[in-house]
């Protein structure tokens, strides 16, 4: 989800508006992926790289999320969706922790959607934390290094008992990845859209995985 300061910027905004107009878009897009029926949807919300930004900045991106996700509460209940959070959990505030927290917990039988928010995620910090936890199963004995495999460093991931992604979209027409998901996007067909983020709708959605729908998938295979 890129493109909110940008799209603020154009406007003669402060950032801050296009960080809520980012808001409004996650939660129609929400909608959208539950009555399309897909399983899960991941987003990028808060990157380990965004605690760099400016400290004003930074402080209004958590309280808008510690209000945010207690405000979508009622309505990801109502639609059977769930919410589960990729990233490290030490290092943020407080009241951004509980929130997340009470919201897990209250979707946590829900079936339908799993909304999958990356806060405070980066892909290499997540790969180090997997290599860490098999390190000390050797350590102790639990696991030889030559029975280290690719299923083994999948099952130590954060996402361990979820699909890997089909479908990536980059909005605002950036050409790179970002720190996202790198293991788990090894075979992940991209989709890259000059819109920012605030004025990515359902129709644009729909559009991407039209097109997915269309792609033949190889997996390296001919």
């Amino acid at each position: 989800m890129d493109g909110n300061g940008r799209w603020a910027t154009r406007r003669g905004l402060p950032r801050v508006a296009g960080h809520h107009e980012g808001v409004k878009t996650a939660r129609s897009i929400v909608r959208a992926a539950s009555e399309l029926g897909l399983k899960y949807l991941t987003l990028y919300a808060f990157s380990t790289e965004n605690w760099s930004r400016p400290i004003d900045e930074v402080s209004m991106l958590m309280s808008l999320l510690e209000r945010s996700v207690n405000a979508e509460l009622p309505e990801l209940m109502a639609r059977n969706a769930r919410l589960r959070v990729l990233g490290r959990p030490h290092g943020l505030p407080a009241g951004v922790r509980r929130g997340i927290d009470h919201v897990m917990h209250e979707t946590r039988n829900n079936t339908g959607l799993t909304v999958l928010m990356a806060f405070n995620y980066g892909s290499r910090d997540e790969l180090i934390d997997a290599f860490r936890s098999l390190a000390r199963q050797v350590l102790a004995g639990e696991l030889k290094p030559e029975d280290i495999s690719e299923k083994k460093i999948s099952e130590s991931l954060y996402t361990a008992d979820i699909p890997d992604p089909d479908l990536l979209i980059r909005t605002s027409g950036e050409m790179r990845i970002s720190n996202f998901l790198l293991w788990q996007i090894a075979y992940t067909e991209l989709w890259v859209t000059p819109t920012l983020w605030p004025d990515f709708g359902p129709v644009d959605l729909y559009r991407a995985v039209a097109e997915f729908q269309g792609r033949t998938r190889r997996f390296g295979k001919v």
